[in-house]
């Protein structure tokens, strides 16, 4: 198991930042990366079908044999966070609480900013991971093109520097001091989003916080890898084409991303329940149905009322509220200032 790589899972190469932070952290540990590039952006869908699409692509991950799963993707691990630490055996580490623990600790005036897709701001998950932080005005906006920009590779134009005023000034008007990057795209558009936001603006992004929390959990349970042999690196993509994540992953990490190769989510069109209960074989022969008679495992194909069945938002919403409740309460012997009660409403600008 410790020789097993880590798989870390983006709906495209917006997750590249977090794969790079854990590599210069943990230079030993093998990477297995795939960006779900057949369904991104993530941001626009609905989180029902979010889901689904992610669980697909972590049910191969753990099929591949990976130690520990990596959310790369804030949408994601807004819709399916809970789900995936119920349904896999090894450590699930995701990206919106390590943001939500450095904002916390860099704001000075507990006015602080989010902006990410428009399913991570509608499905509050940021909201519910500040809710234990004491006297705190957040203040969330969508920005629903950053991620087509990115993935354009566009992190400069005249009309992104448009486009990102346009999202960004209720912030500024709002007097913020500290900006999470709801993200994991955005990291990518820092230098505009600095240059819009001032040098008093303090920008968080995941990355690096949650490359630390992959490096606990590791040591936590003894899974390091400790051989001497050289790690690998794995990219893939589930797109039609390899060629555009290839670009872009060589001009914001250069040449550390040799070859991506392109790889089918075989699980995707598989009802919940019959996956969950399924092996990797059956998976593999059901993928294999699938793909000749596709109502024979899938009753959207006949019916179109037939959905994928998830848990209610607020319901999940609830579950995740006493989670990070439960984290931040542990962290309380460490930052003696950060103590659980009622949040105060969010800002949401539309």
């Amino acid at each position: 198991m410790s020789d097993a790589p880590i798989g870390i899972f983006d709906s495209g190469v917006g997750g590249l930042t977090v794969a790079r932070a854990i590599r210069d952290q943990l230079p030993n540990e093998s990477l297995l990366y795939v960006g779900d590039t057949a369904h991104s952006p993530y941001g626009p869908k609905p989180l029902a079908d979010v889901r689904r699409y992610a669980l697909a692509v972590l049910d191969d991950l753990v099929d591949e044999g990976v130690k520990m799963l990596v959310i790369a993707c804030n949408t994601a691990s807004a819709a399916m966070l809970r789900d995936a630490r119920e349904r896999y055996s090894v450590p699930v580490v995701e990206v919106i609480q390590p943001a939500v623990r450095a904002a916390v600790t860099a704001t000075r005036n507990h006015r602080v900013g989010v902006i990410g897709t428009t399913a991570t701001i509608t499905s509050r998950a940021y909201n519910d991971a500040f809710a234990a932080a004491p006297h705190l005005d957040l203040f969330t906006v969508a920005c629903p093109r950053f991620v087509d920009f990115v993935e354009a590779g566009d992190t400069s134009s005249p009309e992104l520097l448009a486009v990102a005023a346009e999202y960004l000034s209720p912030l500024a008007e709002a007097e913020v001091d500290t900006l999470v990057l709801g993200c994991t795209h955005y990291p990518f558009l820092k230098g505009a989003i600095s240059v819009l936001m001032g040098e008093r603006v303090r920008l968080v992004s995941s990355d690096v916080e949650t490359a630390n929390d992959v490096f606990r959990e590791l040591v936590g349970r003894g899974i390091q890898r400790t051989t001497s042999e050289p790690p690998t690196y794995r990219y893939e993509a589930t797109g039609e084409s390899a060629d555009a994540f290839l670009r872009l992953a060589h001009r914001f990490l250069g040449p550390q991303v040799s070859a991506v190769d392109l790889v089918e989510t075989g699980a995707i069109s598989l009802p919940s329940a019959e996956r969950d209960a399924a092996g990797p074989a059956e998976r593999a022969e059901t993928a294999e149905r699938t793909e000749a008679d596709p109502a024979a495992t899938d009753p959207a194909a006949t019916d179109p009322a037939a959905t994928d069945p998830a848990p209610t938002e607020p319901a999940a919403s609830a579950a995740r509220t006493a989670e990070v409740r439960a984290a931040l309460r542990a962290q309380t012997t460490e930052r003696p200032g950060i103590l659980p009660h009622p949040r105060r409403p969010t800002t949401v600008f539309e």
